[in-house]
């Protein structure tokens, strides 16, 4: 199934979980982005700090630096920002980073809830995207600890992310207007890693084409792809 974004989200949030600082920035961000123009609340969860994906500067050095990308990004295009307290690379696949996005869940009610395919090279984005899952299960059922009401999640969405690319096939394309294109931009080009300072990898050529290249399919200049992980009361998307 195929659908394509359209519609005012005033009054709607979502929730992007990324496992390091830059992965939803980077994937997710446009859309989220949109959504926040349209007057949504947008919340970016990011497991890890990701610090240690610099050739050249210490973890500690670089986590610094990351965080204040992290933040600058979220003002870039008006989102919130979280930031568990994981090393990068060491993400544990435990129930205490599930509660920890379940208790996010409960608080603040999403109707969208985005993270990475569960198939990647890396572990974090695995675990995060088991997390977030499990989190948004957590969030549903009754937990008589839990002071804050349950919430179920409305949609799930992954993220399309060249890392995470293993059996991932799109069936959701949210076109992306100038304006939430040029916020991403601004917000993203502050992170040394999309710049290509860490690695080589042109991260922001790559997704700016991409989202070209994904716009080409369902008609617009740009647009982001995701796959649906589950049902569709609320959706990003319309006929």
């Amino acid at each position: 199934m195929t659908e394509h974004a359209n519609g005012e989200h005033a009054g709607k949030t979502v929730i992007a979980v990324g496992g390091h600082i830059g992965d939803m920035e980077l994937t997710a961000g446009p859309t989220l982005a949109k959504m926040v123009l349209e007057g949504a609340r947008a919340i970016i969860i990011d497991c890890t700090y990701g610090e240690r994906g610099h050739p050249t500067l210490v973890p500690s050095v670089y986590r610094e630096q990351k965080l204040a990308e992290a933040r600058h990004f979220a003002d870039a295009i008006g989102a919130e920002l979280i930031v568990l307290d994981y090393s990068d690379g060491f993400l544990p696949d435990d129930e205490a980073v599930a509660e920890q996005i379940a208790h996010v869940i409960r608080e603040a009610k999403p109707d969208v809830l985005i993270t990475h395919w569960l198939h990647s090279m890396h572990r974090d984005h695995e675990r995060a995207a088991a997390a977030a899952l499990r989190a948004a299960f957590l969030a549903s059922i009754p937990i008589e600890e839990e002071p804050l009401p349950r919430h179920s999640v409305p949609q799930i969405l992954h993220a399309e992310n060249w890392e995470d690319m293993e059996g991932f096939e799109a069936d959701v394309f949210v076109p992306i207007p100038e304006p939430a294109f040029q916020r991403w931009l601004d917000g993203i080009s502050e992170h040394a890693f999309a710049r290509g300072e860490t690695y080589g990898f042109r991260f922001i050529d790559y997704y700016e084409a991409l989202m070209r290249v994904k716009g080409c399919l369902v008609g617009h200049e740009r647009a982001c792809a995701f796959r649906s992980a589950g049902t569709e009361k609320f959706t990003l998307a319309g006929p």
